[in-house]
Order: C-alpha cells, then structure tokens, then sequence
C-alpha cells in the first residue's frame, strides 16, 4: 500500500527490510527513487532526529558514481527517511551466498570501485562504519567491468552514525557488525576512516575464500579474534595481492592503506588475475569454533542460521531474513576477555591435534589432567608413607638382636 513520505515522495513497494527500518521503492519529482523508513522508535528520539538533521548537508554532498547519492533526508511527523537513488540491481551478499566465493578478477574490481567510493566520502570527512556485502550493491544496468563484475557502489553512508549516540550505546556498547569491526573499535577507540579501510579488506577476503577471517560461534568471540589473531592465509592468492590484504588487515589503524591508495592498488593487480578461477579454500571446521561467555545478544531463535558471526541489530529489532543486519549493540569485551585464556576462545597457534587454550575440550581435557595429577600425587605419598613404615620396621628387626646380645654380656 503507496504512502505519502512528507510533501514530495511517495513510497509505493517494499523492495526489503532491516533493523534499522524498511526500503521502500518510492517516487519523487524526478522520477524512482529509494526510501529507507527508519523505525518509528528512532524517528520518535529527539536526539537522533536533531542529529539527522545535522548530518544533512555532509550526507547529500556525497557525489561519486561508486556511492548510492543521498538526495533528501525526510523529517515528517513520526517519519524519518533517507531518500536514494534507486540502484537496479542486487546486493553482494546475494551474489556470495548465490556464488559463494568469487573469481579473485572480479572480487577485486567490485573492492577497487568500493576503495573509491570511500575515498570521497573519506575526503568529505564522512566514515561509513559499517562496510559490509549487504551495504554494496551492484548495478545490473550498468557495463561490465574486469571479470564480468558489474559496477558496485557503496550505500547506507550515514545510519550507523546517526544510531550511535552517547545515550543510546554508552561507552559499553559497540555499534557494528561482528564480523567486520576493526580491533580498535573492539577496544573502545572512535571509529576512523583506518576502520572502513578494514571492513573493506574483510570483505574482499570473504569474498575470496566464502567466509570472514575471523567470523564464527558467538558475536563475543569473533569480537575478541580481531583484537587477539592473526588473519589465515589462503592458499593459492597471488603473494602481491595477499601482502594488500594483511597491510590492510593490520591491527594498527596507521599500518594500513588509505582509501584511494587500497583503489589504486588495487586496479593495478587487476591484470595479473585475469582468468584465475575461485580458490579452492576449505572453510573452518565447524567444531573448531568454540562457545564464548555470554554477552548481550538476541536470542538464538532470532539469529540468521545461513552466515557465520550474523547478529540481529539494535535490541528491538527483527532480523532481515536473508540479508545480515546492519547494526548490533553489544558489550566492550573486558581486557582479560580479550586477551583469551580461560575463558576466551581465541585461536590461538597450536599444534596439530592440540585443543584451543580456553575451549570447552581445553578445559576438560585440563580437568583431567588435574585429576590424574592428584592421584599420581596420592600415590606418590600413600608410597613414600609405605616406604617409611618398611625402613622403621626393617630398622627395629635388625637393632633387637644386638640389643639383647649387649644385655646378656653385662649380666654377671
């Protein structure tokens, strides 16, 4: 059913759902048009809405053919509404879960045309904070680039901005994606353009090897991976290509590329990938991946089961079904958390056949040990005490016989 979104748009068909609101299929005095309906809670917060308004003029100066152009934000009543150019086409997370891994060619002309769009929005001063394959679409009407990739371009500038407030996350929460968060967002530094330069370097590794680094088991510990490990290397990656992806992988915001140089970079190696089939990358078995100590997160029933590390977003949300939800709230791991140990479950280098220190298997298997060193301990005393008994005993049978042999001679 067509609704009227303030005085020039008009929002005909729901094209999908997130947890931060609903995109419309809309209609404006220049013709299609893409609406994102936030929640009407958050359209209800003051704060919010006087920050939406705020963020206006930086969100409609975006202009880069690799970025989904912001045209009108929408105040009206208990609406609040991004108004979009409408993109025909599909998101990357539907191709990767259609594909699952992508020829290197092509994964890496749709990351180039990504790096570009962020080196605008960085230049403009805007950090998107929330780069991930749901947030790139794929213009189908658009030519074909390297690899038969079609023209991506990033969207959803802005939404994770205005849903983070002091006093909608305070300093306990983190706004964001598990599988994408860069670690000084996980440590609680603000976010800089250095973190869209590592969700991006995230994604352009799924999409490689059909799963995220350091995604897996409870949001709590894919959380504590990107503070505590280092990435796996994939095999059969070019080494030029994979030394991109670990200098942008790095720990350290400063270590890694800036936007426009990951773009360039990234154009340049196009070449040399030409033709070069999908890796064949086994993905992490399943049982390696081990339970965290909870934090706060939706219950099971509401997590996507299809993608590893998926959450739902802000509390009071429902999931998006087939798309992963764009924001999550959820609690700073604390600094003995993050660094493993026995509670964490960080994957640590071990050997083969060796459990994960701080797993469940790790904790058993160390019980045992403890039980089995306490009855080599019991034994160990029960002997020494026998052993003492024996030498008493085997010294009083040899000092009697002496004893009375002394006595007798005195005797007159």
């Amino acid at each position: 059913m067509a609704r009227k979104i303030g005085s020039r748009y008009t929002a005909n068909q729901i094209l999908g759902r997130g947890s931060a609101g609903t995109v419309w299929l809309g209609e404006g005095p220049d013709g299609p048009v893409a609406v994102k309906l936030l929640r009407e809670d958050l359209a209800s917060d003051q704060e919010l809405v006087g920050r939406f308004v705020q963020e206006r003029t930086a969100l409609l100066g975006l202009d880069h053919p690799n970025v989904v152009a912001v045209r009108d934000l929408v105040v009206d009543g208990n609406d609040l509404a991004l108004v979009m150019d409408l993109v025909r086409g599909t998101d990357l997370r539907t191709r990767l879960d259609r594909e699952r891994r992508m020829a290197p060619e092509a994964a890496v002309a749709i990351v180039a045309d990504v790096a570009d769009g962020l080196a605008a929005a960085h230049a403009a001063g805007v950090v998107h904070r929330d780069v991930k394959p749901e947030n790139v679409l794929l213009d189908m009407q658009g030519p074909l680039g390297p690899g038969g990739s079609h023209p991506a371009l990033l969207t959803d500038f802005g939404v994770a901005k205005l849903i983070d407030s002091p006093r909608r996350t305070r300093a306990t929460k983190i706004i964001g994606t598990p599988d994408y968060l860069a670690p000084e967002i996980v440590e609680g530094l603000p976010p800089r353009a250095a973190v869209d330069i590592y969700a991006l370097a995230t994604v352009l590794y799924e999409l490689l090897a059909g799963f995220t680094p350091f995604g897996g088991g409870h949001p709590g510990a894919v959380l504590r991976r990107h503070v505590t490990e280092s990435v796996a290397p994939l095999p059969g990656i070019p080494d030029e290509l994979w030394q991109l992806l670990i200098q942008c992988l790095a720990k350290a915001p400063a270590s890694r590329l800036r936007a426009s140089e990951l773009g360039t970079r990234l154009r340049e190696l196009l070449p040399t990938l030409t033709g070069m089939p999908p890796l064949d990358v086994d993905e992490p078995d399943p049982e390696l991946v081990e339970p965290a100590e909870p934090v706060e997160s939706p219950a099971p029933a509401e997590r996507p089961a299809k993608r590893r590390g998926a959450v739902p977003l802000v509390p009071g949300a429902k999931p998006s079904g087939a798309n992963r939800d764009t924001h999550t709230s959820m609690r700073v791991p604390a600094p003995d958390e993050l660094e493993g140990g026995a509670r964490g479950t960080a994957r640590v280098p071990r050997s083969p056949g060796a459990r994960r220190p701080g797993s469940a298997r790790h904790r058993a298997q160390a019980r045992r040990r403890r039980i089995a060193l306490s009855a080599g301990a019991v034994t160990l005393v029960a002997a020494v005490g026998i052993g003492t008994w024996w030498a008493t005993s085997a010294d009083d049978t040899d000092t009697s016989p002496q004893t009375t042999q002394n006595s007798s001679t005195a005797t007159p």
